[in-house]
């Protein structure tokens, strides 16, 4: 599975394991972020083979886009991988908002490669929609900008199907980013039916529900933070998905790699996605997330943990 595959029509070509680079430099989202081991994580997911980075304003308030520039001038390896970046939130000390105007997205664009260090973005997203601007007037912005040379693609994330339909009124959407896994096929209904029809690659987030999917939890160790309060992590919910994650390890054993490789590599196996995303602190999980790439699942494998969790 290690070859290059095209993200949608839009012509970037990356290997189908990418970073999400959410944890990077973050300090706005996570504790006890260490910039030293984001930056080493860096090295050494260009070493593996990583060639596919996503970033976004929000993660650090620019932090995480200014340590992966910082990396790729290190390194001199802006040319071999695929950037993509995404803004939508104006955060000041009272308040959070979200702002689609042809005018912010100019300037975040601009923004964003300075703090890329690069001239131009392979994949730029709007992150939210604001509820305010048409889709179709800030995808339009988006199509000027790609026009004249400053990003290669464009994509909306978390976006409702309606608004992906009138953001793509023209047709320039080429990716979309979403909230998907295995426990929240949701999307399947309506989004990714879409996307296939119009030729847009859906790429998942979070495509091992916040760790669910990974095999490290079990029915007397559940997750203690943040995740506790979400409804797949309480009560028999949490129980049956974890006696379905568990009953993994024995297709992840036959093809030796882990739970979350497996997980990973049947998302990669639905029509529509062509890369996934997953995100890692350190460089053991980069390493973990790239042996992914060793999962050569048969279709049959694929339909059999897909319908587990249905």
């Amino acid at each position: 599975m290690n070859k290059q595959v095209e993200i949608g029509n839009t012509g970037l070509r990356v290997t189908p394991i990418g970073f999400g680079a959410n944890t990077i430099g973050a300090h706005n989202l996570f504790e006890n972020i260490d910039e030293e081991v984001s930056r080493e994580t860096l090295r050494v997911a260009l070493q593996d083979g990583v060639d596919f980075f996503d970033s976004a304003f929000m993660y650090g308030l620019g932090r995480s886009e200014e340590l992966i520039g910082e990396i790729l001038a290190g390194t001199g390896r802006r040319s071999e991988v695929v950037l993509a970046t995404k803004a939508a939130h104006i955060v000041t000390d009272a308040s959070v908002k979200l702002d689609n105007s042809p005018a912010f997205l100019e300037k975040s664009v601009d923004i964003a490669l300075e703090r890329l260090r690069t001239d131009y973005i392979d994949l730029f997203y709007i992150h939210f929609p604001d509820g305010v601007t048409p889709p179709a007037e800030a995808v339009g912005a988006l199509q000027r900008l790609k026009e004249a040379g400053k990003i290669r693609a464009i994509g909306v994330s978390n976006f409702s199907v309606d608004a992906l339909r009138a953001a793509n009124q023209d047709g320039y959407v080429d990716v979309v980013q979403d909230r998907y896994s295995l426990v929240y096929p949701e999307l399947e209904a309506d989004m990714i039916p879409y996307c296939i029809e119009q030729g847009i690659s859906f790429i998942p987030y979070t495509p091992l529900a916040s760790g669910l999917l990974t095999g490290k939890f079990t029915a007397q160790n559940p997750p203690q933070d943040f995740r506790k309060d979400r409804p797949h992590f309480q009560g028999q919910a949490y129980l049956d998905t974890v006696a379905k994650v568990t009953s993994l390890q024995e297709l992840a054993d036959r093809h030796h790699v882990s739970i979350a490789n497996i997980v990973l590599a049947t998302t990669l196996g639905i029509d529509g996605i062509d890369v996934v995303i997953p995100g890692a602190k350190s460089p053991a999980q980069v390493r973990a997330n790239m042996q992914t790439l060793n999962a050569a699942l048969t279709n049959e494998e694929i339909a059999s943990v897909r319908a587990l969790f249905k």
